[in-house]
């Protein structure tokens, strides 16, 4: 039974908030969605689903798995640790009562898959799931408000909140089920007013805000104290991304604690409380001992003091930044050379020619700077404090930090990402604090020491301590769930949810064909797309997905020549040419002059392999580079195609998507994160904006060049950094002269992707951060496809022509395909027909059909899928005769209007196959599952429905 996707009427608070919900025009001149909307939005895709002609055609997940994905919060149960609840930050909610040996997805019927924390009433089976993840990266989906199941998961019920985007923690009284608090983080682009604590008595039915900050400043972590449960702290934090900046601190950031379980709260955080406050407070986690006894974990904002900052004597990049000239060309030339080697600066400057530059004043002394800094160096560098751990004894009177030193090689500059902390209920001096790596304190956080290991993911967001066992924890992390019961020492890894994060994907020509796929900090992979997901690979000693590159994993291109060359990277540019047979790797970024303004790239950079000519590859910063020779070189062949950046702490003004013509070498269009489209006929000797007509500076998430039409092209839009979820399509006929909305009919959702079939003029495919719609008539209507697949992101499509294959990369669930080759075929006179048969493929006979391999294996059962359009729903009798015209087989099946799938086993029915024996004196043998099957031959398929007639024909060999 699926949900019930709204409330049957808004909690009291929430009308109000509707009034007074206000826009907010940072990032986008576009609006933020308003809640109204929202809720519309789901309502209209249920209509979607209900009404969609493709309801029939069905997507399979062909994995990966054993990467994972990211885990948001575990709720695992205290009696019987074998059983507990994964919460995936984009991958929804999943079950074990096997100790993780096996995982079932409980949520799938939801609208969304994205997390951000769960709450378990083990005593009645009842689970609270807060949508919207509670980090802020650039991958932090929103969601939409609360749920409840009351039956573990097998239903669920919306609760509300529908403004609140991001949740931060839930906390279920233990004597008063129907009491919980929600701590509600808000929106991440965009200021609101639902956000704070809220707090319910009736289980959902009303809520009331106990606790609001301000409109930027929401709840990150609530803890109650285990023996007195009226006793509640609870983390506020102020932030604001955009895309060209994030605010990770604020003085709304702090703690405050609650002695009536939530009803009224006190700041305990105050100034001369010993712990900090100002707008350098960033994120905090807590965990608490007992109801004196809190530890605070603390992304610590402050800039560092530079004194206390190990000195060397070596050249370092800070010194060039305020050198003068002259102090500079008085340098000595092996200390600067041995500088600008130990940079990997190119060979064409070393000593000598850099300070010539500088005499002749073609650059600067600040340029090796500058040089150097690029977005990925920045993400690493810690002019910060950092993660800071603090302790309260006397219920949050009084904090004092528990180490002396900086907690070096933990958060980073983006602490922002993790904040949790726990402290072991059997040891208040044991406690662990989460980061890159995991940390583990015997001594009540005066030291640390790491506890990962090979099989755990360096990045981590959740952990329980079983409070019954010293040494068992069970670890979320980017990479999934792992469990040990010493302490760490050993691992084991949990990984059989297919939760994927992908960024890109593409296919080869291989056979079988071989899919790629870039994910979220988890690499880049490759593997047949005949892979299917089991454990049988522990025998074989060789998983079927492999590896191919590290970091964040970005996009992908495959030489059609050799599918051994493979152009990939990871975030900010950092490409490489790899060849897959012999395991060579060079990498291939374009880079600036010294003394020129650096290049600009994006998280996930654009490249592109030429139709044209394969030794061709395009590679994008904030200009468009060109390299004639596999990337060995590069030449840049537009100047800057974005607005000119903006100041911030992320790169901004770059290209985001670029596309060449098929029919034209040199026919190119870019795309910019900050709005601006791009068209070039003359190989990059000129460029012509195009989008002047598009609303705001919005993300430009595709853009494409038809492969059916010259002078056609599409264009997705991204509002979702701003929080605007309104769907931006566009197709132009004349290269983006002008420019029509192809939207209509797409519930509200962020566009990730348009692509256009590369058989099929007509098809298009879309997908959103909700879901994937395909048009029939070329963007007129949409047409909703999730049979099979649950309301994920949707980040990436690509059709396999040969196949006639639709792969589709999600940002949760792995990767799907599905068979569009009847979708490929339809014309539109078959859109008005009353019935269409498509063609079958041919098939192999094969003698063990029903018969099994050994005793206990299952049979061996083979299946044809008659696929079939119907122009209304009804009645259709299907048979299929042999040869001679015998009818070995018939039936009479309810058809839906649009696309339907009739199964065939190959069968004889019983009368067909006493037929069959009267005309043809051959033997016909029975099968172990008490089936006979179709002998080799061509059968003919006939379908008829009132007085329309179809025939089709299918060979087994």
């Amino acid at each position: 039974m699926k949900p019930s996707l709204l409330p049957t009427r808004l909690p009291k608070f929430s009308l109000l908030l509707l009034l007074i919900f206000g826009c907010f025009n940072g990032f986008s001149q576009t609006p933020a969605t308003s809640p109204e909307a929202q809720l519309q939005a789901l309502q209209d895709r249920a209509s979607s689903a209900q009404n969609s002609l493709l309801t029939n055609l069905k997507l399979e997940n062909i994995g990966p798995s054993i990467m994972s994905g990211r885990v948001v919060q575990l709720a695992v149960n205290p009696d019987n640790p074998i059983e507990f609840y994964v919460a995936y930050a984009s991958g929804g909610l999943w079950h074990t009562a096997n100790n993780g040996t096996s995982f079932t997805p409980v949520m799938d019927t939801s609208p969304t898959q994205n997390l951000g924390a769960i709450a378990v009433d083990w005593n009645s089976g009842t689970i609270w799931a807060g949508t919207g993840e509670n980090n802020s990266s650039r991958s932090s989906y929103a969601g939409i408000g609360m749920y409840k199941s009351t039956d573990k998961g097998a239903t669920w019920e919306y609760m509300g909140l529908p403004d609140s985007h991001h949740i931060g923690r839930i906390s279920i009284h233990p004597e008063r089920p129907d009491e919980v608090l929600v701590g509600v983080l808000g929106h991440l682009y965009s200021p609101n007013a639902e956000r704070g604590v809220y707090r319910t008595t009736d289980g959902g039915q009303t809520w009331e805000k106990t606790l609001f900050i301000n409109e930027d400043t929401g709840i990150i972590d609530l803890v109650v104290a285990p023996e007195s449960p009226d006793i509640v702290y609870a983390a506020s934090w102020q932030r604001d991304r955009k895309a060209w900046n994030f605010e990770g601190s604020g003085e709304g950031s702090g703690i405050y604690k609650s002695q009536d379980g939530g009803k009224t709260w006190n700041l305990v955080s105050e100034s001369g409380s010993g712990f900090p406050t100002g707008n350098g407070v960033g994120r905090i986690g807590l965990a608490i001992y007992d109801r004196n006894t809190v530890y605070a974990v603390h992304d610590n904002q402050f800039r560092r003091d530079k004194a206390t900052e190990e000195q060397s004597t070596r050249l370092q990049k800070e010194d060039f930044k305020n050198m003068s000239a002259d102090t500079f060309l008085k340098l000595d030339n092996g200390d600067l050379n041995a500088f600008l080697e130990a940079n990997r600066f190119p060979r064409e400057y070393r000593a000598k020619s850099v300070k010539a530059m500088v005499r002749e004043r073609e650059a600067k002394p600040a340029d090796l700077a500058i040089y150097l800094e690029d977005a990925n160096s920045l993400l690493f560098d810690t002019p910060v404090v950092g993660a800071e751990v603090y302790k309260t004894i006397d219920g949050g009177k009084t904090w004092n930090k528990t180490h002396d030193d900086f907690i070096e090689d933990l958060y980073y500059s983006y602490g922002y990402y993790f904040g949790q902390i726990r402290v072991a209920a059997y040891d208040p001096d044991q406690i662990y604090i989460a980061g890159v790596p995991q940390l583990r304190s015997t001594d009540g956080g005066k030291t640390f020491e790491s506890i990962g290991g090979p099989s755990v993911h360096a990045d981590h967001h959740a952990l329980w301590i079983n409070p019954n066992q010293p040494g068992h924890l069970i670890n979320g992390n980017d990479g999934g769930v792992n469990i040990t019961y010493d302490y760490g020492e050993s691992w084991i890894k949990n990984n059989s949810p297919t939760v994927g994060q992908f960024y890109a994907i593409t296919v080869d020509n291989a056979k079988p064909y071989n899919v790629y796929g870039g994910l979220q900090d988890n690499g880049v992979w490759k593997g047949a797309h005949t892979s299917r997901e089991s454990d049988r690979w522990h025998a074989e000693g060789e998983y079927p997905w492999k590896r191919i590159m590290g970091g964040d994993g970005m996009q992908v291109q495959v030489d059609p020549r050799n599918n051994d060359i493979v152009y990939t990277g990871f975030q900010f540019g950092n490409y490489f040419r790899l060849n897959l047979g012999t395991g060579d790797r060079k990498r291939i970024q374009p880079s600036h002059k010294l003394g020129e303004s650096p290049l600009r790239f994006n998280w996930q950079t654009p490249i592109l392999l030429s139709a044209h000519n394969p030794d061709i590859l395009y590679l994008a910063s904030n200009r468009l580079h060109r390299s004639m020779n596999q990337g060995d070189d590069f030449t840049a062949i537009s100047g800057d195609l974005t607005r000119g950046g903006r100041k911030g702490n992320v790169p901004y003004g770059t290209l985001a998507t670029i596309s060449e013509s098929p029919f034209a070498f040199g026919l190119l269009y870019t795309g910019s994160d900050d709005g601006y489209v791009h068209v070039s006929k003359d190989g990059g000797g000129s460029w012509t904006r195009i989008s002047d007509s598009f609303p705001g500076e919005l993300w430009v998430s595709r853009v494409a060049a038809s492969k059916h039409k010259k002078e056609r092209v599409y264009v997705s839009l991204n509002g979702y950094r701003a929080d605007d979820f309104t769907p931006y399509v566009y197709v132009s006929e004349d290269y983006g002269k002008t420019w029509k909305s192809i939207a209509a009919g797409i519930p509200d959702s962020p566009v990730n992707v348009i692509l256009e079939d590369p058989k099929n003029e007509n098809l298009l495919y879309v997908g959103t951060d909700n879901g994937l719609y395909a048009s029939l008539d070329r963007g007129a209507s949409w047409e909703l496809m999730e049979n099979g697949m649950p309301v994920v992101a949707v980040h990436d499509l690509v059709v396999q022509e040969e196949a006639g294959h639709l792969l589709v990369g999600t940002h949760g669930r792995s990767i799907y395909k599905a068979d569009v080759a009847p979708l490929q075929s339809m014309t539109p006179t078959d859109m008005e027909s009353d019935l269409v048969l498509f063609e079958m493929p041919e098939m192999r006979h094969s003698s063990r059909w029903g018969n099994r391999f050994y005793t206990y294996a299952e049979p061996n059962t083979p299946g044809l899928d008659i696929s079939f359009f119907a122009g209304k729903a009804g009645k259709v009798k299907a048979q299929v005769k042999s040869p001679d015209g015998v009818v070995v087989s018939e039936v009479e099946t309810e058809a839906v209007e649009g696309l339907n799938i009739l199964s065939y086993d190959l069968a004889f029915s019983k009368e067909g196959k006493a037929n069959y024996l009267s005309k043809n004196k051959t033997e016909l043998k029975e099968a172990d599952n008490g089936k006979t099957y179709l002998p080799e031959g061509t059968y003919t398929v006939i379908l008829e429905m009132g007085r329309a007639e179809q025939q089709g024909e299918f060979t087994l060999k």
